[in-house]
């Protein structure tokens, strides 16, 4: 899981990273690590903006592993996907930076994971889904959050 972890805060330290294209490369474990090191350290009004980036990547690399097969790993990704989540909403309160760009991805990392559910055996799609249903509520919080600042 700390692999995964790091494969996603490197993603994050690339520039021009954000959204992987077929052509783009996926970040690898130092990247993520030194991203998830950078989102631990941050002030609170960061965090939920690194987080958010850290979500996003795992989800494309959660997408990578169901592609070539690699449903453990795939299944451990999406695990810590759903606990970087949690750490964007219970942070949610803090006043924060970036939190419209935090919302934008997010939206984007659902739709992201809706296509890969919708690619997805029958087998892979209850992790899938509750990863889904985590990210949608994470997305909307942060909607509400904008929409009160």
């Amino acid at each position: 899981m700390r692999f995964v972890a790091i494969a996603a805060v490197a993603v994050l330290l690339i520039p021009g990273t954000r959204a992987f294209g077929a052509s783009e490369k996926l970040p690898d474990a130092q990247a993520l690590l030194l991203l998830e090191a950078k989102a631990d350290q941050a002030s609170p009004k960061e965090q939920c903006f690194l987080y958010a980036e850290i979500v996003h990547a795992m989800t494309e690399i959660a997408g990578q592993e169901l592609s070539s097969g690699d449903i453990g790993h795939a299944s451990e990704t999406l695990k810590a996907v759903q606990t970087y989540a949690q750490k964007i909403h219970m942070g949610m309160a803090e006043d924060t930076r970036k939190l419209k760009n935090a919302e934008i991805l997010m939206r984007h990392t659902a739709f992201r994971l809706q296509e890969i559910l919708h690619a997805a055996s029958l087998d892979d799609r209850p992790t899938l889904e509750s990863t889904l249903k985590q990210l949608d509520q994470v997305q909307s919080e942060l909607m509400m959050q904008v929409f009160k600042h």
